[in-house]
């Protein structure tokens, strides 16, 4: 029997190799084709490995968009999002998820449908507001917005998640003069800190390579992001190849950091899921 289970196993490990090749090759192209003189990549094409290092392409666009002020938005409105977002689905989904407010199901459709909406039909309402409230073009807007829409998924996923919490926990830490507040902070968010986590990883990373709302909400170069700025350098055409490469290299080397960074989290709060 145990020799039969592990020839199963033997395809589910080729097709994840097979996946995650390819996923791993198009970023090697790209980084490959970065260090590419532009008479390189024309001469041999974009699957030949470079003769030699050539960063120009890499500084060129450094120094055309301002990347180092595109990172810093992009770095401080993905993590205001992140951790805004998560601590706001946490006390709706204490609300919901074990103070078991009434219309709890219409409640929880409502998220639903928030996060079924297209960005597209937000787009008006968020740029007239933000006008009327004097937040256009600023990094503030793009933070409230993106924290709304991200805590909609997060508080739809930790209400399920806190409709099982065990109730014996809660009745006897409220027998022990806990009140709503403590048993929240002391209990349910260390408990659910794997989740959490997940939660925050993911929030970061959305928000990271969203395009559309920041593109219309912020105009002034000071306050882009990465992404808006790939994206207005790009419909310029003012890139050639190689540049276009290191853009896109630059462009998701930030978040794929953050990723490898809270890896652990991560695989931690799924596996902690799982067993659950």
């Amino acid at each position: 029997m145990k020799a039969v289970r592990a020839l199963r196993r033997y395809p589910v490990l080729l097709a994840l190799c097979l996946a995650a090749l390819f996923m791993v090759v198009p970023f090697l192209i790209v980084a490959l084709n970065a260090v590419k003189s532009p008479a390189e990549y024309a001469r041999n094409g974009p699957l030949s490995l470079p003769d030699g290092l050539y960063l120009d392409g890499l500084k060129d666009f450094w120094e055309r968009v301002d990347y180092s002020r595109k990172l810093l938005n992009s770095v401080l409105i993905s993590g205001s999002v992140a951790v805004a977002a998560v601590a706001l689905s946490v006390l709706n989904a204490y609300a919901i998820g074990i103070g078991r407010i009434r219309g709890r199901t219409w409640v929880l459709a409502f998220f639903v449908l928030a996060n079924l909406l297209p960005q597209e039909a937000l787009v008006y309402p968020v740029y007239y507001l933000s006008k009327q409230a004097g937040l256009y073009d600023t990094r503030l807007s793009v933070i409230i917005v993106f924290t709304v829409i991200q805590a909609a998924f997060g508080t739809y996923l930790l209400s399920a998640v806190l409709s099982r919490f065990p109730r014996e926990i809660i009745e006897a830490a409220r027998i022990d003069g806990a009140d709503k507040w403590q048993v929240l902070w002391r209990i349910v968010v260390p408990v659910s800190r794997p989740t959490l986590g997940v939660l925050l990883v993911f929030f970061f990373v959305w928000t990271w390579n969203e395009f559309l709302l920041p593109l219309v909400m912020l105009i002034s170069n000071d306050n882009q992001t990465v992404s808006v700025a790939l994206g207005v350098l790009q419909g310029q055409r003012l890139m050639d190849a190689t540049m276009t490469n290191a853009a896109a290299l630059l462009g998701v080397l930030p978040a794929l950091v953050f990723f490898l960074v809270f890896q652990r989290t991560l695989t931690r709060g799924i596996a902690v899921g799982a067993v659950k």
